[in-house]
């Protein structure tokens, strides 16, 4: 008779502690949520898009203005400090080009000099210094295993100069492997580079490929110093981590290139084998021995990634973290505009919407009853127009160990298109962030749209991306006003932004707190 009683009770017991568990989660939950509203989303873009910031150019006052802004409402939240500072220090360069620029070609034991400008100009990833050596033709300059196609197969290019053509093999062929007509990131003189001094390369000349472009002018990057129509202070900028990794790097034109190849039909007939049958032609140019020597001048900045943490509740987890971003940046302001012309790209949408969102999802771990089982960071990212230096410099320097970083949630443009509609940028049908998101996805619901990458170029949660980390961008589309003076807060709707605000941070709460390690 004991033990009938006893059984059902215990049966009770336990489904009251699931049903008080279940409960609490979501109390939890429901005391994060109140705290997020659209009128605070206002006040946020009411700061950050306004014309005081000057279009938040990474780096300027402006910039900093929101940089401190960002950090006090961090502190408002009751989101503390990461090793006792709100701020990541990114250290960044701003190139010039030197006056010691040259190119030497000795062919047939025949040397011949180029001139800056008219036959080569250096790039604005180019390194500094002087080398010289054989020179090797590497095709695209191209290794891309997922498209069986191998520029450097059986080519060794270790203390040698590489030349390599720019785009892709079947650029305008719409049947290409290299997505048809679109362009892969193999294309970009960047990735060229990166694969040429990955193999030991010590230079590398870029021409453009002949077969589909007429212009043949060596263009490399617009240095002031060579134009007279472009601003003095329009210069590249990159991460100062990566001044030791780079080498010389020059685009050369049309007489370089008949001075290598005999013509520009040579050349033209030697692309097109490549493209037609899509294999590399790639070998050593015999007897021809290049010098080259770029000229740099760098000049040092600073500015910050704002940054804030949850502690994880749990003893062991909490050294694991889930990374909530968005970046703060835009792109200053319109240059050469007539008196009282709107001259500030405010970037309302793009992005002081991510941004508010930002806050407003550290406001809701602020609240809370108690902290999620890992570790929540929170990261405003610097330098993301200028190219994701920002969330760059985070991965390679990093708070918490990479292999712990359990996922990246990034909000990027979450202001305008229709009310229900939300795309979900990394996110493959079937991935766990795309499972969560939808499992987070509360009435009133957004139609999410998964897509695995936006026509238009990468953000943040790409940095994180290339690591292995899974990560995922939530963003409303583009617009009419994208990176426009008229990007203003007025367009921007808020409930929208907190509706999304609320998703991000259920679904940052549900890894966060989960006893269960989250996979890709």
């Amino acid at each position: 008779m004991q033990r009938t009683i006893v059984l059902p009770l215990i049966v009770l017991l336990t489904c009251l502690m699931l049903v008080v568990g279940c409960g609490g989660r979501e109390q939890d939950l429901a005391r994060g949520s109140s705290r997020i509203d659209a009128e605070s989303v206002s006040r946020h873009l009411a700061f950050l898009a306004s014309d005081k910031l000057q279009g938040r150019n990474t780096p300027s006052p402006g910039l900093d203005s929101a940089a401190a802004y960002i950090a006090r409402e961090f502190a408002r939240s009751g989101v503390r400090p990461v090793q006792g500072s709100y701020y990541q220090p990114v250290h960044l360069n701003i190139i010039s080009l030197g006056d010691t620029n040259a190119l030497r070609v000795t062919a047939a034991g025949v040397a011949e000099e180029f001139a800056i400008k008219d036959d080569f100009t250096p790039f604005d990833n180019t390194g500094g210094g002087e080398v010289e050596g054989e020179l090797v033709f590497a095709g695209y300059g191209i290794s891309a295993p997922e498209y069986a196609y191998d520029d450097y197969a059986g080519l060794d290019v270790k203390g040698k100069i590489v030349l390599v053509l720019r785009h892709e093999p079947g650029e305008e062929d719409s049947a290409s492997v290299f997505r048809g007509k679109r362009s892969t990131e193999y294309s970009n003189v960047t990735s060229k580079t990166r694969q040429a001094i990955e193999r030991g390369a010590k230079a590398v000349l870029v021409m453009t490929d002949p077969l589909n472009h007429t212009s043949l002018t060596p263009r490399g990057f617009p240095w002031p110093s060579l134009s007279k129509l472009m601003p003095r202070d329009a210069l590249p900028m990159t991460l100062a981590m990566d001044g030791t990794e780079k080498i010389p790097v020059v685009h050369v034109g049309e007489k370089v290139m008949v001075r290598l190849f005999g013509s520009v039909d040579s050349l033209v007939r030697l692309q097109a084998s490549i493209d037609r049958a899509f294999t590399p032609r790639s070998f050593v140019l015999s007897g021809v021995r290049v010098r080259v020597r770029t000229s740099i001048v760098v000049r040092d900045i600073l500015t910050q990634n704002v940054v804030g943490v949850i502690e994880g509740s749990d003893s062991v987890r909490a050294k694991e973290v889930v990374v909530i971003g968005a970046h703060y940046d835009h792109v200053g302001v319109k240059r050469n505009t007539k008196t009282g012309e709107d001259s500030v790209y405010n970037g309302a949408d793009d992005n002081a919407s991510g941004t508010a969102a930002l806050l407003e999802v550290a406001r809701a771990f602020g609240g809370m009853g108690r902290a999620p089982r890992r570790s929540v960071l929170l990261i405003a990212f610097a330098g993301e127009e200028k190219g994701l230096f920002g969330s760059e410099y985070y991965v390679r320097k990093p708070f918490f160990p990479l292999g712990g970083t359990k996922a990246m949630l990034n909000m990027d443009m979450v202001g305008r298109g229709a009310p229900d509609s939300l795309q979900v940028i990394g996110a493959a049908e079937g991935s766990a962030l795309l499972v969560t998101t939808r499992a987070e996805n509360r009435p009133p619901e957004f139609v999410l749209v998964p897509t695995m990458k936006v026509q238009g170029g990468d953000s943040d949660h790409s940095s994180f991306a290339k690591r292995g980390i899974p990560a995922v961008e939530y963003f409303t589309g583009f617009h009419e006003q994208y990176h426009k003076v008229t990007d203003h807060a007025d367009l921007i709707d808020t409930q929208k932004v907190a509706r999304v605000a609320d998703l991000v941070f259920r679904t940052a709460w549900r890894i966060a707190d989960s006893i269960e390690p989250s996979s890709k």
